[in-house]
């Protein structure tokens, strides 16, 4: 009889560190993400700084430069 409880509270301590360990892993993989994710943006920060700065002027000039031509 003892033998029958201690399997029986087995498989429901696997089942909690089991669902424990899942939580975790889901938590470790968004946080890894995330990392990745800031690490990509700030490795490319200032050159999209500069390409936007870029497009910018020349939405500014070419309009100014034609508008000043006529």
């Amino acid at each position: 009889m003892a033998e029958e409880t201690t399997q029986a509270a087995g498989p429901i301590r696997m089942t909690s560190i089991n669902r424990m360990m899942d939580a975790i892993r889901y938590k470790a993989q968004i946080l890894a993400r995330t990392t990745k994710l800031e690490s990509g943006i700030m490795g490319m920060g200032l050159l999209g700084f500069a390409v936007g700065l870029g497009v910018i002027m020349l939405c500014i000039l070419i309009p100014a430069l034609i508008l000043g031509a006529i």
